[in-house]
């Protein structure tokens, strides 16, 4: 039997499939802020949202997979202050912006917003330890 691996891994990527990559990109550059941390040119943006963990955005001609009209996808980011994210993607105007919502069972407060084509983000917030 072959043994898998020991060496850690090195980093994690979530590919997204776009009609349109510039607009995409500019959406997760300009307004969520993601750095980016891996240019593939036409094909592909990989967006860093913090160490070790990446959303590839594809373009859908280019890439493995092609775009989907109904998305069963949520790219969930936790952040440190939900209030003011959800304050400032109001004032950006983004789509689909939900109100803040807690979920005590699972210890957070979110809400979900969209990206230009559809796919759902939730920010998160844990409010208590080890949620």
């Amino acid at each position: 039997m072959a043994e898998r691996p020991t060496a850690p891994h090195v980093l994690a990527i979530t590919f997204l499939y776009y009609k349109d990559l510039p607009r995409a990109f500019a959406f997760y550059r300009d307004v969520m802020g993601l750095r980016l941390a891996i240019d593939q040119g036409d094909l592909a943006k990989i967006m860093e949202i913090a160490p070790g963990a990446h959303v590839g955005l594809v373009d859908e001609a280019r890439g493995m997979n092609r775009w989907q009209a109904e998305k069963c996808v949520q790219l969930c980011i936790r952040v440190a202050d939900v209030d003011g994210w959800h304050a400032y993607l109001a004032a950006e105007g983004v789509a689909g912006l939900s109100r803040i919502f807690a979920n005590e069972a699972i210890g957070i407060r979110a809400f979900v917003c969209r990206d230009p084509e559809g796919y759902q983000i939730e920010i998160q917030q844990a409010t208590r330890a080890g949620a």
